[in-house]
């Protein structure tokens, strides 16, 4: 089992990883080609608006109430009822969600006053982006079906499709930016096509893995169906929780913006460096283990529930405290290798390299939260998430408040790191306090050795990394080339510790025993 799980979380996390990439990727076509300014500016307006709701709804709320469900369904009735139900959420769903395309559609310019009130007194730049919504909004029906699909995939065991699907996201919105712009009165306007064809490039994707597993179904309207109010029941809580944590990271940018100018700037650049491992491992691995969590829920397991938790709790740990290291004494590094050039300055990378530096902290604690939430999800509980988020929600903002004055946007971010620990802290005692998950022997010796091995891995890289204004000095070449090899050699110092204090394979296999 435990083999077949981590296999599962590699095929996930490398196509993350291409996704990442390639994201980064069309950042700098779309920079290039259309550069800083109105029209830009009015296209990410138009895409944060149905972005803003997918991940509210369609990879929030629904996906974390659905899944389970389905698990449940496929555990416990036979494979009519689970058609039936399928097809009665893809029915209601879609129903929904195109009576609100239909709405938003028309009301794309009062949107658009809601979320970018300081274009109104710009007419042009107005009514570019309210035409653009209108092409735009279609994507979130298209990627809420998307993530409906993807989850059956994923309850069944097949992540590879619904892991590389945003990819064509990706590829789609390079495609208009290099070859469709040209062909329009108003370039940008490609974009907003982009948008809407990617979102159903998305869908048709996987239909036809659906229809090889049997689960292509015609949608029904259901919404009475006992099955569709369970999902809409679980989905309540966890559509909160959601808005909590979008209102977290606005109070965030909030305060942000009365610091030094750049200082949001600087915030985003180091979080598009957490998010990497982040979104690699941790989200991959949450992706993974939820399926089959609420599988063992359904058919009444808590002894392989325990285990599967455990197991991956322990690669959580094996995999982020590493990262963790990596990006604090390698931050100054990095930033200098991926963003010094062109506009970015030196101050940048020194003022970056603060927040990435405090956000790297809280990377363990990201990953955790990550790992445990599925715990409460997987047994139909979205509501304790949801109490411990605004716990959490809430000191975030305290320690804000008192952070943000020595420490200015690097406080923001520490604040943030401090209440993933609490978060992840609050979760782990909800799951043993309600008997959910019973850690297997052996995690004193395991924390022991990783710490020696990050030690290590830590002074190694501290060390030779060296004083940043040496790599401020350097070509871009000679930064890329120094950088690997001291990632390289951190991973390899970190995994001979560990090998040295005695950890072995078989102590990562204890989900084999469930």
């Amino acid at each position: 089992m435990s083999r077949k799980l981590l296999k599962s979380t590699g095929v996930v996390g490398a196509m993350t990883l291409i996704s990442r990439v390639l994201g980064f990727l069309r950042d700098v076509v779309v920079a290039q080609a259309f550069g800083a300014g109105p029209a830009t500016d009015a296209f990410f307006v138009a895409f944060k608006i149905p972005n803003f709701m997918r991940r509210l709804f369609a990879e929030g709320a629904f996906s974390l109430a659905f899944v389970p469900v389905f698990s449940e369904y496929k555990a416990q009735r036979s494979a009519e009822e689970t058609r039936l139900f399928a097809s009665r959420v893809a029915g209601t769903l879609g129903g929904v969600l195109l009576a609100v395309t239909a709405v938003c559609e028309l009301a794309a310019p009062l949107l658009v006053v809601v979320f970018a009130p300081g274009f109104v007194g710009e007419p042009e730049r107005f009514q570019l982006a309210s035409d653009m919504l209108r092409l735009t909004f279609p994507y979130l029906l298209f990627i809420s079906l998307t993530a409906f699909a993807g989850g059956m995939l994923n309850s069944i065991g097949k992540f590879a499709i619904p892991a590389i699907t945003p990819v064509l996201l990706n590829l789609v919105l390079i495609a208009a930016a290099v070859c469709a712009a040209p062909l329009f009165d108003t370039p940008i306007m490609a974009l907003a096509w982009g948008v809407f064809f990617a979102g159903l490039a998305q869908l048709l994707f996987q239909l036809p893995a659906l229809a090889q597993a049997g689960l292509l179904v015609w949608p029904r309207w259901g919404w009475r169906g006992p099955g569709v109010q369970k999902v809409l029941k679980l989905m309540v809580p966890t559509l909160f929780g959601s808005s909590v944590a979008q209102l977290n990271l606005l109070f965030d940018t909030l305060l942000a913006s009365f610091l030094a100018a750049g200082s949001v700037s600087w915030l985003y650049y180091s979080d598009r460096l957490l998010e990497f491992p982040l979104g690699v491992f941790g989200v991959a691995l949450a992706t993974v283990i939820l399926p089959s969590l609420s599988r063992q829920h359904a058919e009444g397991a808590p002894e392989a529930f325990h285990a599967t938790m455990d197991w991956a709790l322990r690669w959580g740990l094996l995999v982020a405290l590493p990262a963790s290291v990596g990006l604090a004494f390698l931050s100054g590094p990095m930033l200098a290798t991926l963003f010094y050039h062109g506009a970015f300055e030196a101050r940048d990378v020194l003022m970056s390299q603060r927040s990435l530096i405090a956000y790297s902290f809280g990377l363990v604690g990201f990953v955790l939260i990550k790992i445990l939430a599925p715990g409460f999800y997987a047994r139909q509980d979205t509501r304790t998430p949801v109490k411990i988020g605004i716990i959490a929600m809430l000191s975030n903002m305290v320690m804000n408040l008192v952070l943000i004055w020595p420490l200015a946007h690097a406080g923001l971010a520490l604040a943030t790191s401090l209440s993933a620990f609490l978060n992840a802290g609050l979760l782990w005692r909800g799951l043993r306090r309600h008997g959910a998950y019973q850690p297997a022997r052996g995690w004193g010796r395991l924390l022991v050795r990783l710490a020696l091995a990050a030690g290590a891995m830590g002074g190694m890289l501290a060390w030779a990394a060296g004083d940043l204004q040496r790599w401020l000095a350097w070509d871009a070449v000679t930064r890329a080339w120094h950088l690997l090899l001291l990632i390289a050699a951190g991973a390899a110092l970190y995994a001979l510790v560990l090998l040295a204090t005695g950890l072995r394979p078989r102590h990562l296999r204890l989900a084999d025993k469930a």
